[in-house]
């Protein structure tokens, strides 16, 4: 049986393409996702430390900004006499894009030098990332020793260990090295070694950015709630982490979804986390809709699910086996929900004042998207967008809760067949009004027929997505293969507001319905209702807690004017970030706060996790209330009554130019920018 190993207790060190995964002490012993990664190959599966002949014993470890951990050791065996450990190790391994580095400190404070034999010994690994994930064994290719490292090739990947001053000894068999130091450390005289991997990947599909300058600002926030400046200082570092470009288009920077397993190009989560960061700059958002737009599906492919007009779903070097007969080409675009989302980032990053002809340039790939939206999208021509996988080994799953159980009836029966999902509705509504909006601005034919679709499929919605319930009405995930509405209680319902797809009645009664307990779990919204029969706490979408669903929850809550709604959930968020150390993974337990004490982690979840990571942004922007239209030369700014105040944030980013925003205690608003717009301060949000 496959076991997907557990990440929830390791540390890593990331930045694009490399990552390193290690134990809690620091020690890479080759367990489960433990190892130095390069793209999508694990190039080293073994980093074990002694000093003289003993491993360190762990007293501290945690990350240090964005690409490196630090873990604090003591070295009782060559210590000084007493109770105080005063000898210790600190071992600081940093990630870049070319690969891996280590530094190793002795130091003391004892009357005698301390003197210790440090000794790395490493092992070779080419195991892809797909094995890793599903828990098979890996093989190690035979190393050759060097004076001062060693060298090995990693399947497509060719790799050099240097360390300077080391011994370098042949290990028991070939895929084994050791490296050793003599240190000599006195009292105020620390001793150090290092030592470094670099990979280079033969035919990568994306590589690091050609600059290592982030494309957002990074803004100084000043609040009450002390919680929220800290999430925000450690999302924006794993989003750095997280840059990167695809060979086709290299001048260009998109976010890779996640790691380990999600480190490249994803059409839904790149153009969500690139959504959620434009109140810090267009900057990312035009450089993902570039990159996809240059891969935007041109034919009609079973295969790889490619359809003209199509945004893909990810990007592989080469096929990858997920397990279950699930076997994915290396261009994918198995997805029903990254085209229109794709017309969504386009539209937003308008709004937000993306320069005219930047916009004006991809406008051919935002009819193409929008064609395929009442073409192949609507597969049967119902009206709807649905998916299913015709080619028998691609995701049967194809929104963004992608997992095999995750569509299922309230009584835990899994839906069949063709699925039209009810957010993707969402999607498509907005996106054809947004669509229609930049064809009329541009000149272009066809703002009225994107019009007129928009409202022919709310009518739609309305008559056959709704579920009528004795304990309340609600919008049920999907519809089925045989159009039966599929009636489970979902977080996806969130994703609805401020679509425009629902009136404000049908708005009020899904924001009642998102923070009522069997959804809001007290630390964000729960994937499923707790009263569902396929609820489970760790279950990847039937109950967990995902960062960024809950976001997206909490923008359209604020878009609609749910201010306590969206407070009730964004609270949830912060109360997780202080469990988890800031740093928000993929997703954790759907637990109540009522029953355990702490956040439970989802043990396998990603970290860090682009639209995770960037989740934070969306909930400082909605607190502020902030809906620009640079192209119609204004900036609405609607603070929610329920911002705890003062909050002062300064360098967010409106038409690449400064914006500053800061709350008083008194209910006032101050906003600075001197963007091209006039600023409309106002107690209600504005409602599209």
């Amino acid at each position: 049986m496959d076991l997907q190993p557990f990440l929830h207790v390791l540390l890593a060190a990331v930045q694009a393409p490399s990552q390193a995964w290690s134990a809690r002490d620091g020690q890479v012993r080759g367990a489960g996702a433990e190892g130095f990664y390069h793209g999508d190959v694990r190039v080293l599966s073994q980093a074990v430390l002694t000093v003289s002949g003993a491993e360190p014993e762990a007293i501290q470890a945690a990350p240090s900004g964005r690409q490196e951990v630090h873990v604090v050791a003591a070295v009782r065996g060559i210590d000084g006499p007493g109770a105080d450990p005063t000898a210790r190790l600190d071992r600081i391994r940093t990630a870049h894009p070319e690969g891996i580095d280590e530094v190793l400190r002795l130091s003391c404070s004892t009357a005698e030098p301390v003197v210790g034999r440090l000794a790395v010994r490493i092992r070779s690994d080419e195991g892809a990332l797909e094995q890793i994930k599903r828990g098979l064994p890996t093989s190690a290719p035979p190393v050759a020793i060097e004076p001062d490292g060693v060298r090995w090739t990693a399947g497509s990947v060719d790799v050099v260990v240097r360390a300077p001053g080391a011994r370098v000894i042949a290990g028991e068999d070939s895929s084994h090295a050791l490296l050793e130091w003599d240190l000599e450390a006195r009292t105020g005289e620390p001793a150090e070694a290092a030592w470094y991997l670099r990979a280079v990947q033969h035919a990568p599909v994306v590589t690091a950015p050609a600059s290592p300058d982030v494309e957002w600002s990074v803004p100084e926030v000043a609040a009450v709630d002390k919680r929220l400046p800290q999430m925000l200082l450690r999302g924006l570092g794993d989003l750095a982490a997280l840059r990167m470009s695809a060979t086709f288009a290299p001048d260009e920077v998109f976010l890779a979804a996640g790691a380990p397993w999600f480190f490249t190009l994803f059409g839904r989560d790149s153009l969500w986390a690139a959504r959620m960061l434009l109140p810090l700059g267009t900057d990312l958002a035009r450089g993902t809709l570039r990159t996809l737009a240059a891969r935007q599906g041109r034919v009609r492919d079973t295969a790889t699910a490619e359809q003209p007009g199509k945004i893909l779903h990810e990007l592989r070097r080469q096929t990858f086996a997920i397990g279950g007969g699930v076997t994915l080409p290396p261009l994918y675009y198995g997805t029903i929900d990254a085209t229109p989302l794709w017309v969504c980032l386009l539209h937003d990053a308008w709004r937000w004042g993306m320069d005219a002809a930047d916009v004006e340039a991809l406008l051919p790939a935002a009819e193409a998207a929008l064609a395929w939206m009442a073409d192949s999208g609507d597969a049967d021509g119902d009206g709807f967008l649905e998916y299913v996988d015709e080619s028998g080994h691609g995701l049967a799953n194809q929104g963004w809760k992608d997992s095999g159980d995750s569509v299922q009836w309230r009584d835990g029966r899994l839906a069949q067949g063709t699925i039209a999902l009810s957010e993707v509705q969402g999607y498509a509504h907005e996106a054809a009004i947004g669509g229609a909006a930049l064809l009329e601005a541009f000149g272009r034919p066809g703002a009225d027929r994107w019009r007129e679709w928009a409202a022919r499929l709310a009518e739609r919605f309305r008559r056959q997505f709704w579920v009528h319930e004795p304990d309340g009405d609600y919008p049920g995930i999907a519809l089925d293969g045989d159009k039966r509405l599929v009636d489970s209680v979902t977080s996806n319902m969130g994703h609805l507001l401020g679509t425009g797809l629902l009136s404000r009645e049908e708005e009020d009664v899904v924001a009642a319905r998102l923070v009522s307990p069997d959804l809001s779990s007290g630390r964000g919204l729960r994937t499923m209702s707790s009263s569902s029969a396929g609820y489970w706490p760790l279950r990847y979408h039937g109950g967990s807690v995902w960062p960024h669903d809950t976001a997206i929850a909490v923008a359209g809550l604020a878009r609609t004017g749910h201010d306590e709604a969206a407070a009730t959930l964004a609270d949830g968020l912060l109360a997780a970030s202080v469990d988890l150390g800031w740093r928000l993974p993929e997703l954790w337990s759907g637990d109540s706060v009522e029953d355990v004490p702490r956040t439970v982690p989802y043990p396998a979840a990603c970290r860090p996790q682009a639209w995770s990571a960037a989740a934070v942004v969306t909930v400082l922007t909605s607190a502020l209330g902030l809906a620009p239209d640079v192209p119609g030369g204004v900036l609405r700014v609607s603070p929610a009554a329920t911002t705890p105040r003062p909050l002062v944030v300064r360098g967010l980013r409106l038409a690449g130019r400064r914006l500053d925003v800061r709350l008083d205690r008194d209910g006032s608003a101050h906003v600075g920018t001197d963007a091209p717009v006039r600023v409309e301060l106002s107690g209600t949000p504005e409602r599209r």
